[in-house]
């Protein structure tokens, strides 16, 4: 009977009868990039644990990358594992000096260390592009936000955990507790971030000046 029942809607299927839904499952690739902001302060009572930072670097294995070098590797750090090491020799907020970013009590616990195992070229850096943007989705998929850090002291962060790799990035990693918002601008004004009434402004060009006539 069940092999009858089968045929039955197979054959509805194949006639029209039948109408098949397919419904999107979670959250669409434009709200998580919406959601994907850059945070500077983070909820300490939301701990991230090494097993999270394991989900965000898998993605890595499933991205492109330049020539298929795969030349990325990780450094995973969490509060338990030299994150005051990193706070102390990273720079956050730098169009905000007079706020000393983060925040008292607000410091991020968690870390990714982008290092590559080759000298930084233009290759290495589209891979790491793809990666850490890849990464950061997937940190917002999980229920968490972060932000890609550029300025770091790469010397201090090479010795204190011994890499054998050069670090490139790092990322932090945490559940932001700031309010922040984009604000569509035109190509020539400015840039800068921003902040007013408590609120974190992230100017964004327009999609009309983004596309050339």
């Amino acid at each position: 009977m069940a092999d009858n029942f089968l045929e039955k809607r197979l054959d509805e299927f194949h006639n029209g009868k039948k109408k098949t839904v397919i419904k999107t499952v979670g959250q669409s690739l434009d709200t998580l990039l919406l959601k994907n902001r850059s945070h500077r302060g983070y909820d300490k009572q939301r701990v991230v644990s090494l097993e999270t930072l394991k989900s965000i670097v898998g993605v890595n294995n499933k991205i492109p990358s330049a020539r298929n070098q795969q030349v990325l590797r990780f450094k995973l750090v969490t509060r338990d594992s030299g994150a005051d090491v990193v706070l102390a020799n990273i720079k956050l907020g730098g169009a905000l000096p007079e706020l000393h970013l983060p925040l008292q009590g607000t410091e991020p616990e968690a870390f990714i260390i982008v290092c590559s195992t080759v000298a930084e070229n233009k290759l290495v850096d589209i891979d790491a592009g793809i990666a850490v943007q890849s990464m950061l989705l997937k940190a917002v998929e999980l229920g968490f936000n972060g932000i890609i850090i550029g300025a770091f002291n790469k010397e201090r962060i090479t010795e204190e955990f011994r890499l054998t790799c050069e670090p490139l990035l790092i990322l932090a990693i945490g559940k932001g507790c700031e309010s922040i918002r984009t604000t569509e601008i035109s190509e020539n004004e400015d840039h800068r971030y921003y902040r007013q009434d408590g609120t974190h402004y992230v100017p964004k060009v327009k999609i009309e000046d983004l596309i050339l006539p």
